[in-house]
Formats: C-alpha cells, structure tokens, sequence
C-alpha cells in the first residue's frame, strides 16, 4: 500500500507540473503599488523594466507584479499620463524572492523631468521564511574572495572540517549545489562537479536550515549560483594579478624562499549582441596557477640500467620544484535568443579543468622524490538548452535538459603499462633514520579513476493568483557512474618490476565498474501573501532506483553456504519518499516579523559508498575459520538518510541602516549511513553499510547587517551549536569492531562539532574611488581523542580557538569612472597557523608534542600548519557606470 500510494503521489504531482507547470534558482518576482501623493491607489500605471522586455500594468487596486524576472540589478520605470515618471535605479532582484518596490508618483499640469530615485535594499527581509543569504555581484566584488567557496565559507552556520563545509552540524556533502538552478552535484561524492570562480557569479543564493520543496537531495542546505548573462550592448571586464607568499622566518618549520608569479590569475570576459536578431551572448574564460609555499626535490637518486643485471645508484642533479601546485582553466559560455515576447530559447556551458598535486602531509614524505608522488586530474563540463514560454502576464513555465559530466583521474602515469612505473625499482622506499622519514626513491603504484555522466531532464511552471503563487516541476537523472582502478601495479621483489592486473577479480584486482541509478523528484509549492502574512507550503517527491543486484539473504551473502537456504540476487528496491515542508512570516509590528518552518529532508548517500565494495561475490565462501578480512561492504539497497528540522526566529529592522535576524534550530537525524556486523549461517562475520548512525544538532545564529549612513558598511553573524551522534563517519563503527572495541552506538560530539563560530566583514565603499573591506573569523575549537592507557571517550579533548583575517582593498584609477581599478588582496593577514587542524594527540596543541623525539618527523612538517599569508596585487577593468 505504501508504495502504491506513493506513485500515486509522483503521478499526481508529475501532473500539477506538466498541466498547469519554473524551475527555481534563476528568477525573481517584482510586486508593489503605485500611488499618489495621498497614497491612494492609482491604476493603468506602466512598470517596466529598464532594458529588458518585461513590464506591467498596475490593477485597479494600484498593484504591479512582474515574473520572470531574471536575478540581477535594474532601474524601473513607472509612467502615468498627468503624473511625473518616475525610475528606480540599483533595484537589486534576487533568484526565488519576491521583492517589493512601491511608488509614489506626482502630479502635474505640465511636462517635467523625470524623477529618478535610487533603490536601497531593506535592511532585512521581513517576509522570508527559512535563512537566506544573497550575495550580489557587486557585493562579491568588494568581498577578499577568489571561489564560490570561499563566499559559502562566510555564511552563518558553516564549519570548516578537513577541507570539508558542515553546514549547521550536518555531516559533508549534505548540501545540494546548483547553477542556474539546476543541480551540479557529482552523486559519487554529492561534492559540486564544477569549481566557479567569482569572475562568472552573477548572484549566489546561501539557504540554510529548511528549505521550499522545490530542492531537494540535500539535508543541510542550498547553495543556488545564477551566472552572468549576455547584454544588449557590447561589453568587456577582466582582471589580472599576481602575488606571493610571505612570512616571517622561523614561525614555520622551513624558510620561504621568495617566488614572484607562485600565484597567477588571468580573466577576461566578454558579452554583447550577435548578428543574428533578438540574440546576445557573453563568453568568459579563467585561467590560474597557484603553487605550494614548499619546495622539494623532483629525485634524491636514479637508477642506471644500462645493465639489467648490475643496476647503478647515483645521485641525482638537484632539481627542485614546489611540492604541490594546481592549475586551472574555467570557461562560461551563454547564448540567449528570443523568438519573439515571452519565449525565449538559450544555450550555456560551463567547462571546467584543473591539474592537481596536494601538498599534505603524505606529499611532504616525497619531497625528495616528486616525481613519485600521483597527479590528479580534473575535467568537468555543465551545459545544455532551456526554453522559456511566458504564456501571459501570470504564467510561465521552463523546460530544460542538461548535461553533467565530470571525469577524474589519479595517478602517476596514465597508462598502467608505462614503462617508468619500472625505473624507480620499488615502491616508495623510506627510513625513519634518513631524512626524518622521507621517501628516498620509488613510485606510488595507487590508481584511481573516476567518472560521472548524467542527463539532467527539468521542467517547472508558475501561475500567480491574486494573493498566491503556485508552482510545480520535476526533473529526471538518469546516471552513469564508472570508479575503480584502471590497471593495478604490484611489486615483484624477484624481478624488480611491477606486476600488472586489470580485470582478475578473483585475485582481488577488479576493473573499474559502472553503476547506473536513476535519479528523479517532483514537487508543488505555494506561497500565500495575505497583508502581510507569508505562508510557504510544499510537498516534495524524491526517486532513486539502484538498478543493481543484492543479496537477498545477508547470511548467505553469496549463495555459496552448504546447506543454507537458497538466496539468489534480487534486484535492490526503488526508494520513494514524501517530504512535506511549511514556513510562516508573521509581522508583529511595522519593522519586525516572526517566521516558523518545519520540513522532511532526504538524501541518498554518497554513490562512492554505497557501490564500492559491493560485488558479494568477491568473498566466496565465508567460513568462521577463515580469519579473511573482506573489508567493508557496500550497500546499494540502503534507504535515504532523512533529516526533521525545525527553526524559528526574529527579524527586527532596529532603524533605517541597521537590522537584526535572530534564529534558533534543531535537527532529528535519522538513517545516517553507518555499520552493521552480519553474522552467517556458519557463525562467521563481515561487515556492511546500513542505515544505522543518528545524530542531532540544536543551535541558533544572530546576525546584525548594516549599511550606511555614509561610507562603512558591517556585517556581524555568531553560531552556537552542539552537534551530536554516534558515529562521524560511516566506517568508524567498522573501525570500532576491527580495533576489538565495543561498537554499540553511542552519543559522542561529531568530529565537526564547534561551540562558536564569528564572522565579522566591514566594507568602506564610496563608488568611483575606493573600497576597502576586510573579514574577521573567530572559532572556538573542535574535538579530538587524547591517548589513554584507560578506556576515554572519543572526541573527549579540545582544540585550541583560532581566528583568521582577510583583506581586500581597490582604487579606482584616472578619470575613466571606475573603468579600470587597482587592488590589493591579502589572505590571512596576521600568519595564523592553526586553524582547527591537527594537533597532537598527546599534547592537544598543533605547535609541541610531549614526545618530541618520537614526533619529530611531525614537528618538522610545515603541512600540518594552515596555509601561509599570501599577498595578491592587480587591475581589474570593467564598463564604465552610467
């Protein structure tokens, strides 16, 4: 019953999307009224929208509304015979906002200039529902950000853990990354596929906490990029830059040498008309080096084989090179043509490579020997058409279809028969009495590739009413995941050469396997605007299908057990769930509003972990005496991880330049993906993923915004959180049982777990001359287990705080009105070193060891500190404003 009423539910929302049926994440709503003097409503007023085919009529109760309308800034001008026309100028609209902009036109007898009024955005939001941050182009601009990431990394609730964003406690890759409104993630990882640099960001959409039905596959939160678009007038931006890394000698284990040019940026970007009619276009590329701050030596040694019998060691020329580097390349590529009013047609691409060597702690044991140490290569491509059909003033609706293509690649040579795998004789070769460690000579025989290709079908539809807008939409992914290991190399010590494996499963050395699970949901969502009253409500569909085979018995796992029952495969179950989700605004006076939200939140976990390790037959016949460790095994039947949340907050405006958004949260996790131990038909055990782990999360934020008078502007958010359960990773109750430890689940603090968290950015900006901004960070510590003879609870020690800074500052440059401008970025400004990374176990802190002469290959590896300060200078030129 359960599943037939849940294709019932996919048919009937499949068909509110398709009959009445846009797609969220590129477009805003504009509504206000128009009125006199003696703010009397006044009808048959034309809105339009400055340089853009869209505009409206006001009714007779004096109100406009304007869909459509994609994010961006405008002027709106509203006209009125016997009135004076009026224009709004830098009315900013955001993606999947409303936003509201009344107007007050004059009478006249005579004809009179217009009057022109500059738009300011409110201070806060009164009417939103669930936490969201916009951070406009201009915004972006001013910000000492590089990457969309770094942008995510300054928004309230976001922890930083190992490289990866935890937002407000959930675990990594619980976040749903979209361009344009449509999902980039890679579900091998549920990591973004495409890496976008600021150059390309039109506008960037942070929702934390609930959010509307229209996104889905994610727990945690929403992070929506809507990409620049081409204009009707030819225009040009670009920027350059170069710096270095500077720091103080001794406050690092090794000394800096200057390198000018460690870190390159060139970025040009072009828009504007195409001869074909009613088209325009915009093309962007990038390209970037960074290097590591640490250098090391590309050989310590190299072998002569002239004679195979009789090889000879020497040393090798000292050629040194930095340890780690990345280079990268990005291009956007848009096309938008209108057929004629309301239907548009466009085409965009987002290409994306990046050549990668890490500089960690593993790369810092070669750096005598780089050209042991692997490559990672990355090559991603986001592209594909939508159409857009305004079928009157209140309706319109989207249909897309989209490419998502992510290939990766780690290794040292591409071709596992490459002869040079061979020279180096061994595998990495080190003595703890040489060089504290270092990996003297050898290759590193790992291989890992990985690919992703997936067909992305969307479509949506959205109807306003009188006093709601209804909208509904769908989207269909079907999935094509390839990983594993392309040739593996083992050592032959007789023959000094590596053996070569491709395909020999039962040896243990399978070849890479692809997966192709389909992906789809389809969703209704209303919003109610009664007075001031906002009410959001919406009913969310998510699909997945395996299309793989299980076991059909986890005691016979591989329907090999003499005597046991029989279990053939059998095809892994389809998912299906519903997800209901509500929000309300209610003002409670003129400047002040409350809101409440409560919603269902599923997500599938990560491909990589369901899939890998999964083929059952690997393991033969499980006996109780083997003693053969199998590792882990996955699980492509397991359900969706599911996430209940709760807020509610307050929105004050204190006074015209100054506002205050208080929320406080809980999180109910539930069906995180963990451990089991299945024990067989012959009493012996292995382990698989389940859908074991729980955790919870309560917290709140407080966030003070302010924007004028005059020149500074400042924004103040601060986290409390505690984030709680039994597991931080899927493996770790595995671990547990492998270490001989009691694997019962347990409530500990999450690896991420971070009491505090501020953020403060302070901007001084007077248009045409200069900008100055800068970003304060503050953090209390995160967990760790010190060492004990005795049993301790894991996660029982605390780090150090820590705090980072970040400047940026800009001066426009002649009398060419802010065409071309000088800037100077500086990233961590005072040097800081730790920032919640490692630390010793035994001591608690990143910069001394209680056992020094055991750690002293440790205590000399600068990797274990967070990155240096780097310094950046540049021009950057762009249209002059009007």
């Amino acid at each position: 019953m359960g599943r037939i009423a849940s294709v019932a539910a996919l048919a009937t929302l499949a068909a509110c999307a398709l009959a009445s049926a846009a797609r969220a994440g590129t477009v805003g709503k504009l509504t206000g009224l128009v009125l006199d003097a003696k703010k009397q409503p006044l009808a048959g007023a034309n809105v339009i929208l400055v340089g853009v085919p869209l505009g409206a009529a006001s009714g007779i109760d004096g109100r406009y509304t304007i869909l459509n309308i994609p994010a961006g800034t405008y002027s709106v001008k509203v006209s009125l015979i016997g009135y004076n026309p009026t224009t709004i100028q830098n009315l900013a609209i955001p993606a999947d906002r409303t936003t509201t902009q009344d107007v007050t036109l004059a009478e006249t007898a005579i004809e009179m200039k217009e009057v022109v009024v500059s738009a300011k955005r409110p201070i806060v939001e009164l009417g939103l529902t669930s936490n969201v941050a916009t951070i406009t182009r201009d915004q972006i601009t001013t910000l000492p950000v590089q990457e969309l990431s770094d942008i995510v990394q300054l928004q309230a609730g976001v922890v930083e853990s190992n490289g990866d964003a935890h937002f407000r406690g959930g675990r990594a890759g619980e976040v749903q990354y979209q361009v344009d409104g449509i999902s980039v993630n890679n579900p091998f990882d549920n990591k973004s596929s495409v890496r976008l640099d600021r150059s390309v960001l039109e506008e960037v959409q942070v929702i934390s906490g609930t959010f509307d039905a229209e996104y889905g596959q994610a727990m945690s939160s929403v992070v929506n990029s809507v990409l620049r678009r081409g204009t009707e007038k030819f225009t040009s931006s670009g920027e350059v830059y170069g710096g270095d890394y500077f720091y103080p000698g001794g406050s690092r284990p090794v000394d800096y040498e200057r390198r000018p040019g460690s870190l390159q940026n060139y970025q040009l970007t072009v828009s504007g008309p195409t001869p074909l009619p009613r088209t325009v276009y915009l093309l962007s590329g990038r390209y970037g080096r960074t290097n590591s701050p640490y250098e090391g030596q590309k050989r310590l040694v190299v072998f002569d084989r002239t004679n195979p019998d009789t090889p000879v060691v020497r040393p090798a020329p000292v050629e040194t090179e930095p340890i780690g580097y990345t280079h990268e390349w990005l291009g956007l590529g848009k096309l938008s043509f209108r057929l004629r009013p309301g239907m548009d047609l466009s085409y965009s691409a987002v290409l994306n490579g990046i050549e990668t060597r890490r500089d960690g702690t593993n790369e810092w044991g070669f750096r005598y020997d780089l050209d042991g140490l692997p490559t990672q290569r990355t090559y991603s491509a986001v592209h594909g058409f939508e159409w857009t059909h305004t079928l009157d003033p209140k309706t319109f609706y989207r249909v897309s279809v989209r490419q998502n293509y992510f290939d990766y690649r780690d290794m040292v040579y591409d071709d596992a028969n490459d002869p040079r795998y061979d020279l180096d004789m061994t595998p990495p070769l080190t003595n703890p009495n040489i060089l504290n460690g270092a990996t003297l000579w050898g290759v590193t025989d790992n291989r890992f590739a990985q690919n992703t290709n997936a067909l992305v079908f969307a479509g949506s539809i959205s109807r306003q009413f009188k006093s709601h807008s209804l909208k509904g939409g769908f989207d269909w992914e079907p999935t094509h995941v390839t990983f594993g290991h392309p040739g593996w190399l083992q050592w032959d010590g007789n023959t000094l050469h590596f053996r070569r494996y491709f395909d020999d499963p039962a040896l243990g050395f399978p070849a890479p396997a692809m997966y192709k699970p389909v992906i789809g949901s389809a969703y209704v969502q209303d919003e109610l605007e009664w007075n001031d009253l906002r009410l959001r409500a919406g009913l969310r569909f998510e699909y997945f299908n395996p299309k793989t085979l299980v076991p059909s018995d986890p005691k016979n796992p591989n329907n090999d057990i003499p005597g046991a029952p029989e279990a053939p495969p059998v095809p892994a179950t389809r998912k299906m769930t519903l997800a209901p989700r509500i929000g309300v605004s209610y003002p409670v006076g003129p400047r002040s509003s409350l809101f409440f939200a409560y919603g269902h939140f599923y997500q599938m976990p990560q491909l990589s972990q369901m899939f890998a390790n999964a083929d059952y037959s690997l393991a033969g016949q499980i006996q109780a005496s083997s003693g053969k460790d199998y590792g882990t095994f996955g699980n492509p039947d397991v359900n969706p991880e599911r996430t209940f949340q709760y807020q509610m907050g307050y929105k004050q405006q204190l006074s015209d330049f100054l506002g205050l958004d208080l929320t406080v949260f809980y999180k109910d996790i539930r069906g995180l993906l963990g451990s089991e131990i299945i024990t067989t038909y012959t009493d012996a055990q292995y382990k698989r993923l389940n859908n074991g782990d729980f955790g919870n999360v309560i917290g709140s934020t407080i966030v003070f915004d302010q924007r004028g008078p005059g020149i500074v502007s400042t924004s103040i958010d601060y986290t409390w959180q505690i984030a709680k359960g039994n597991s931080s990773d899927p493996y770790e109750t595995a671990g547990r049982v492998d270490a001989g430890e009691d694997p019962r689940p347990r409530n500990q603090y999450f690896d991420w777990d971070q009491r505090h968290t501020l953020n403060v950015s302070v901007t001084l900006f007077r248009p045409g001359s200069f900008n100055v901004s800068g970003v304060f960070r503050a953090q209390s510590g995160q967990p760790y287990t010190p060492p004990s003879q005795f049993l301790i609870e894991t996660n029982s020690g605390r780090k150090p705080n820590s705090f980072l800074m970040d400047l940026r500052s800009e001066k426009t440059l002649g009398r060419v009105s802010r065409a071309l401008t000088a800037f100077a970025t500086v990233n961590n400004l005072f040097d800081t070193r730790f920032w919640n990374g490692f630390v010793f176990p035994n001591s608690g802190s990143p910069f001394y060891s209680s056992t020094g002469t055991v750690d002293r290959a440790t205590l000399a590896n600068p990797t274990r500190y967070f990155g240096p300060r780097r310094i950046v200078i540049g021009l950057r030129w762009e249209p002059r404003s009007s």
